[in-house]
């Protein structure tokens, strides 16, 4: 089964995250540049820089090559980063959300409920068992994401190729991780910290844009919290 894609719409998203328990001074918000006189705009701090980009011939070649290069000269990976995988088609967007939110609950106080309930059965399971989990047992969430997906969209159609995908960037342990579930592990992008995730994921996401260079068609969000 096809979900409908999830806009990479911060008012969508946001209610997406407090209808599964994130409580609502967490907010993604969109940022609107890489360098540095625009994320200084961004509120702080900062959790997770989800990035939604084309896939196009480029990236999948790319993502190609990298996956095979890891696997040759290897990478060390905490295992306190909950990574899953996708099992279902267009599911990218709740995917990059639930990384996000999975990634910093030493941070996010989530409230009871089928998030919460999700993250807890399966913090011991495989990326593949938490991706199947999040298909045929989490109901409430894809319910969730149904609805909203159809927010301020006149026609949507489940089956219908889509060429964008979302990706979450999170810092674990003084590391910069790449979250794409449709990868076969975390992408492990250096050091980092809490301070410097912003500017660090940036970073990577102009590599991102640099080898599409042609097309426009990519959005940057942040998992922030406005604190007075």
């Amino acid at each position: 089964m096809a979900w409908f894609p999830l806009e990479s719409n911060p008012d969508v998203m946001n209610k997406f995250m407090q209808k599964l328990g994130v409580p609502d001074k967490w907010n993604i918000v969109d940022v609107y540049g890489l360098e540095s006189e625009a994320l200084a705009w961004v509120p702080k701090p900062v959790l997770a820089v989800i990035l939604l980009f084309p896939y196009s011939e480029k990236h999948h070649n790319y993502a190609t090559e990298q996956n095979e290069r890891l696997k040759v000269s290897g990478q060390d990976v905490s295992p306190n980063v909950y990574f899953l995988k996708q099992v279902v088609s267009n599911a990218c967007g709740t995917i990059a959300l639930v990384h996000s939110v999975a990634n910093n609950c030493d941070r996010i106080e989530l409230a009871e409920g089928k998030f919460k309930e999700l993250l807890s059965v399966s913090k011991n399971m495989s990326p593949e068992d938490r991706g199947t989990l999040l298909q045929s047992v989490a109901g409430q969430i894809m319910n969730v994401h149904q609805e909203l997906a159809q927010e301020g969209q006149t026609e949507l159609n489940p089956n219908e190729s889509v060429n964008h995908h979302f990706v979450a960037f999170v810092e674990k342990e003084g590391n910069l991780y790449e979250l794409d579930g449709r990868k076969e592990f975390p992408i492990n992008h250096g050091p980092s910290s809490p301070e410097t995730l912003l500017e660090d994921a940036a970073k990577i996401c102009k590599e991102f844009m640099t080898r599409d260079a042609e097309d426009v068609n990519f959005t940057v969000l942040a998992l922030t919290a406005q604190e007075a």
